[in-house]
């Protein structure tokens, strides 16, 4: 199964060691079923860092665009429930991608993924585009390996929420961002040092000496629609 739907917010934070058990328990108990709760919004996952570190990835994959500036959205991102308002000034190095969903092959979800944050050079997005695609519905059957989507950021225009004032101001945004998922965690490494190096992805079109973000994670949780139900 592919991601459910056309669009998706992707996001990285670190949050430190002394605030993770309170964060985790606010994530899956309040703020997932919360998320989970406005239309639109078809599963949540969040991913662990794969190394131990402190660095978190969510997923929250919606059923088309117009849910990242629908009312219902923006309803819960200006008035945060008092636990999240405790918890989001922890939220440190945000970046928040808002994103058209550009190809996605196989399952979202399995044990591990990768994420390749990258801009395509000047002239090259549609080049760049066919080779991760085409990257994407390959790995969806590698032993190792499951799924591979590919996002575009696409910010709508909009006045900064309350959520992101108490964070601090505006989020910093990926451009493009490729996910691999697998099952095994070996497979993946392999991707971002080969396929997904900077060498590979520079030939397939990335901008040329600009050096790709890549994180290795595990999955932590995840909810859907339906669980919030």
């Amino acid at each position: 199964m592919a991601l459910l739907g056309e669009a998706a917010i992707a996001m990285w934070w670190d949050m430190a060691g002394e605030m993770r058990a309170e964060f985790e328990h606010w994530h899956s108990h309040e703020h997932f079923p919360e998320r989970m709760g406005v239309p639109g919004f078809q599963r949540g996952s969040r991913w662990a860092s794969a190394e131990g570190g402190e660095g978190f990835f969510v997923l929250y994959e919606l059923q088309d665009y117009d849910t990242l500036s629908s009312p219902g959205y923006l309803a819960r991102l200006n008035a945060p429930t008092p636990w999240s308002t405790r918890l989001m000034p922890h939220h440190r190095q945000m970046v928040r991608s808002q994103c058209r969903v550009l190809a996605s092959h196989g399952g979202a979800l399995a044990g591990h993924v990768l994420t390749v944050r990258l801009t395509p050079a000047e002239g090259a997005e549609d080049r760049l585009r066919q080779k991760l695609s085409a990257l994407a519905q390959d790995i969806a059957l590698r032993p190792g390996s499951t799924a591979g989507h590919l996002l575009q950021t696409r910010t709508p225009a909009m006045a900064a929420t309350t959520e992101q004032q108490i964070r601090g101001g505006a989020d910093q945004a990926a451009d493009w961002i490729f996910l691999a998922c697998g099952y095994e965690l070996a497979a993946l490494q392999a991707l971002a040092a080969d396929e997904l190096g900077d060498e590979a992805l520079q030939a397939a079109g990335s901008a040329a000496g600009s050096r790709a973000i890549r994180g290795l994670y595990r999955l932590a949780h995840s909810n859907t629609a339906q669980d919030a139900g």
